[in-house]
């Protein structure tokens, strides 16, 4: 159901808000409106403008309490603005010197990291890097050749070429190492080197000693420099622990104080001497009740409520029994309902685990689907989880009418039908299915249901058209339950009424469908925005007269999935247990084991979204409209 909300209006002494935001605000939920724009009759308003001063302040505290476990910490709420400011300031600077020295580290092992990366491959080769970088008559070129290359370079290259290449190091990419040529010939040597895509490597004369010795060295320094950032990280966190209860305690607090500010954005004030502030928004009925209690004894607040407001449109917020809760997903999805629509929570929660329970009627996979659902729900709190949970109940139900536990449909009796089986006998059709008959039947219940569920929203929102003239409204649950009516009737031998009856029953409605936007500017005094003429009205009137038919049609045929899906898993248990070879008398159990699950899977959710397709577009669409918008509470009791 949609909670009753009140529209509420809140004024008092402009310097007086932040006290009242604090002691009675942040205990209630609250939708806060623009107070502008909610009373724009109202002159002389303002925008309650104010540049919040401690916003810089709040954000590094949250910065500071993201590095500490708060879930055991309580606010000292004797803590004072000024104190909560002061601390965070103070531990903020402190923290600004411990970044320094995280930067000035991190940049130390960073370059640390680029020499070790350089001379690592190159720790096959025992030999001094300085004498080698200070050669005279012979140069070196440090680098790497892609693996694809090198056996190209050795067999065709090398052996003509007047240098020494000697490698160091090779993974799966790159062969790593460094040539040697004389000086006179190196310009031509580098170019063939490049052709062979030697990509070169500069060593810098900082290294002293072989690539393995300073390969060590650095791994030792980076290893130093490691620690000191570990302990550096230590003390830092030391000195968050010990401050913890006085950190959190301020953080609440500018939180607080941030929080205020930001309710001033939708406050307005008086332009008057004393100026005001002019606080508007929505409460449940019942939280506005205990409110308005509460302010009686405080002469600095003002309180005025309201059933109907002429600004905005009340926000809407879902009160439904908790075992019915996750099913709000269905209804979320599709839209929330306007705060005068019905709320379809309930209708849809009975619907869909009825539908679905039929269609995959199976006392084995029922209980199966049950226990999972509601296991997973228990431990994820996940909505689906638990609708998959209310599903196998149904399904459980409809398995012990069918008589299918686990496919096997010799094991107990069937309560109500066996679906593939039980045939029915109808005047001009022959011998049809009975499961198909009853699918109808109970389509054609629901389409009615949801007619009167469309009128009951009319009435609710006024409308005249929609409650008497709309292909959902008062004319068409005449015309289609005389439809049912006469269909019953006629099923069953009984004698049909007669032509005068018929005519009130089908043509009268049907033309009030036809002509219902006339009728209705005729009834509400209205003039229609593009003008038509008498033959446009005919023809369109004709148009839409069809569309109506071919939707009664085709969404009460619809319904016959419900039997179809009842029989399909029937037809594929009967699959699963043949090539098991139950027929046999000598089954694979695991093969049943495997074919039940994988059916359960399967078909699970192909039925779950057929029933939710039902839902949606044969149901939804006649009487729910789903564009409420919804409660959202500015400030949340904690």
């Amino acid at each position: 159901m949609v909670e009753k909300m009140q529209f509420l209006s809140l004024t008092g002494p402009r310097d007086d808000i932040d006290r009242v935001i604090d002691q009675y605000l942040s205990k209630y939920e609250i939708h806060l409106e623009n107070a502008l724009s909610e009373l724009q009759s109202v002159a002389d308003l303002t925008p309650f403008l104010s540049i919040n001063p401690y916003k810089t302040t709040f954000q590094r505290a949250e910065d500071l309490i993201r590095s500490i476990d708060t879930s055991s910490l309580h606010a000292d709420s004797s803590m004072t603005l000024e104190e909560a400011v002061h601390l965070i300031e103070t531990l903020d600077k402190q923290m600004d010197e411990f970044r320094g020295m995280d930067a000035t580290l991190e940049e130390e092992r960073s370059k640390l990291q680029s020499a070790f990366d350089i001379i690592s491959p190159f720790v096959g080769l025992d030999f001094d890097i300085s004498t080698i970088l200070h050669f005279e008559t012979v140069k070196f070129r440090f680098g790497r050749i892609s693996k694809e290359y090198i056996t190209k370079f050795e067999t065709y290259v090398y052996e003509n070429l007047h240098s020494i290449f000697y490698k160091c190091h090779d993974d799966n990419h790159y062969v790593w190492g460094l040539y040697f040529v004389l000086e006179s010939e190196s310009a031509q040597i580098d170019a063939v080197y490049k052709s062979m895509h030697f990509e070169r490597i500069y060593i810098s004369d900082e290294y002293h000693g072989t690539p393995l010795s300073e390969a060590r060295s650095l791994k030792e320094q980076m290893k130093e420099i490691t620690n000191r950032i570990q302990q550096h990280t230590t003390k830092k966190q030391n000195l968050l622990i010990e401050h913890a209860q006085e950190l959190y305690s301020a953080y609440k607090k500018l939180e607080s104080q941030n929080r205020n500010f930001d309710v001033r954005k939708l406050a307005a004030c008086t332009n008057k001497k004393d100026t005001f502030y002019i606080l508007c928004g929505w409460m449940t009925a019942k939280d506005a009740k205990r409110f308005s209690k509460e302010l009686e004894s405080d002469s600095n607040v003002y309180c005025i409520l309201e059933d109907e407001h002429s600004g905005s449109i009340p926000p809407t917020k879902l009160k439904n029994p908790k075992p019915l809760r996750p099913f709000e997903m269905f209804i979320q999805m599709y839209g929330l309902p306007a705060y005068n629509e019905f709320d379809p929570t309930i209708f849809v929660a009975l619907t869909y685990a009825f539908i679905f329970g039929w269609m995959f009627g199976d006392v084995g996979q029922g209980i199966f689907l049950a226990i999972g659902g509601f296991a997973l729900y228990a431990w994820k709190k996940i909505n689906l989880a638990a609708i998959v949970g209310y599903a196998g109940i149904f399904s459980t139900i409809f398995g012990f009418l069918f008589g299918s536990v686990f496919g096997f449909e010799d094991i107990i009796d069937a309560v109500w039908m066996r679906p593939v089986s039980q045939m029915s006998t109808l005047p001009f059709i022959g011998k049809l299915n009975t499961v198909f008959i009853v699918a109808i039947g109970f389509g054609m219940g629901l389409i009615l249901l949801t007619m009167i569920l469309h009128i009951i929203n009319g009435i609710r929102s006024k409308d005249v058209e929609a409650t008497w003239f709309d292909t959902n409204g008062i004319a068409g649950l005449v015309f289609y339950g005389s439809v049912v009516g006469v269909i019953v009737l006629f099923m069953n031998d009984y004698m049909l009424p007669g032509g005068i009856l018929l005519f009130v029953m089908f043509v009268i409605p049907l033309l009030l469908i036809a002509f219902k936007e006339p009728i209705t500017r005729k009834l509400t005094h209205t003039v229609s925005e593009e003008p038509t003429g008498a033959v446009m009205t005919i023809v369109q009137a004709f148009f839409e007269l069809f569309e109506v038919l071919l939707s009664y049609f085709s969404n009460t045929l619809s319904f016959v999935r419900i039997g179809a899906f009842a029989v399909s898993h029937v037809a594929m248990m009967e699959v699963v247990l043949m090539l098991a070879g139950v027929e046999a008398g000598n089954p694979n159990w695991v093969v049943v084991v495997l074919g039940n699950l994988f059916v359960c899977g399967m078909e699970g959710l192909i039925v779950g979204i057929q029933v939710l397709r039902l839902e949606y577009y044969e149901l939804f669409s006649r009487f729910y409209k789903g564009n409420g918008r919804e409660f959202k509470p500015f400030l949340k009791h904690e």
